[in-house]
């Protein structure tokens, strides 16, 4: 672990144990259960918003896509009888489709990521709503499909298969990122992508495939919380979800600058934004505060990751004159 880890590691069982001292409800065996399902479940775009991040770019329309997905999938299988495997492969196949969109328009066009994506934000809210003519796409509770049912809201031995998808998910992205050869591209491209360029990495390749890998797993991440809350309200599913993903991935310490981060820092952040939540909810205070607490978290950890920033450099520079000083002296 990166010394980020370590110490947002200790900051998770600070606050958690806080959090304990201050509701000891928080150590019920309910309430850790519902919490580990929303950590999976928000967890699961977290690591996407990474992949994204880490190449200086973002990803602005996550909670729209979310709903988008989520209502033509739910309609597929409620309305129009698809079978589940069936329409699965239709939405992952769309959301593919999405990334290709964000990534050919970003480095094609020559658009910036911010533009790109917050006009997704904007167009995908609009579809959504279209499509279910501003209604609710949704089925009831029961065993209408059970083997779906087990497999997204199940769980084995009491742990929520949306924990366990989330890490597994995160065993991959770790690998990926930080054990193979387009891991080393990704952090390239986000820290110089005119030297990566020259170095000979496809640049534009490496910038597609984050942004198709993003929206991949947000697809996924959009089947859960279907499942989840068995009814898609497409002017708010999924509303400022985007927000959560970036604010997981800086505290994990990905840098908006690009080119730096860690797969068990968004983990540990995405645990930690799960742990205040629940102790906004825990002692009574509006849920409203909610996007507060993610907001001051994303202006906290972008302070941190600015000041922390300044430090290395001038460490190196300190360092770099150092070794003049020394060499002058010999």
């Amino acid at each position: 672990m990166q010394k980020k880890d370590i110490g947002l590691a200790t900051l998770v069982v600070t606050v958690g144990a806080i959090v304990a001292m201050v509701n000891p409800r928080f150590l019920s065996p309910v309430n850790l259960a519902n919490t580990a399902n929303l950590i999976g479940l928000f967890g699961l775009f977290s690591i996407a918003e990474a992949f994204v991040i880490v190449t200086a770019g973002i990803e602005l329309s996550i909670g729209s896509v979310i709903a988008l997905i989520g209502v033509i999938f739910v309609d597929l299988i409620a309305s129009h009888g698809v079978p589940w495997p069936i329409a699965l492969l239709i939405i992952m196949a769309l959301s593919v489709l999405i990334g290709l969109l964000h990534g050919w328009l970003i480095t094609r066009l020559r658009l910036q990521p911010f533009v790109v994506t917050l006009c997704g934000l904007l167009i995908y809210r609009g579809v959504a709503r279209f499509y279910t003519r501003d209604g609710t796409a949704g089925f009831t509770f029961g065993s209408d499909f059970p083997i779906l049912e087990f497999l997204v809201s199940g769980r084995t031995a009491g742990v929520p298969h949306s924990v366990i998808a989330f890490g597994l998910v995160a065993v991959v992205a770790w690998f990926l990122l930080h054990r193979t050869v387009f891991g080393r591209h990704l952090f390239a491209v986000g820290k110089n992508a005119e030297a990566a360029r020259y170095s000979g990495i496809n640049t534009n390749r490496v910038i597609i495939q984050a942004y198709v890998l993003c929206i991949f797993l947000t697809g996924i991440s959009a089947v859960f919380f279907a499942m989840y809350t068995r009814s898609v309200q497409p002017s708010s599913h999924g509303n400022f979800y985007e927000l959560y993903g970036i604010a997981a991935a800086v505290l994990g310490g990905f840098s908006l600058r690009g080119g730096e981060g860690s797969v068990v820092g968004v983990v540990l952040g995405v645990i930690l934004l799960q742990i205040l939540q629940n102790l906004v909810n825990l002692l009574g205070i509006p849920s409203s505060l909610n996007f507060a607490v993610m907001g001051s978290v994303i202006l906290a950890g972008v302070i941190a990751d600015t000041q922390f920033s300044r430090y290395r450099e001038a460490r190196r520079q300190q360092l770099a004159m150092s070794a003049i000083r020394d060499s002058k002296e010999d």
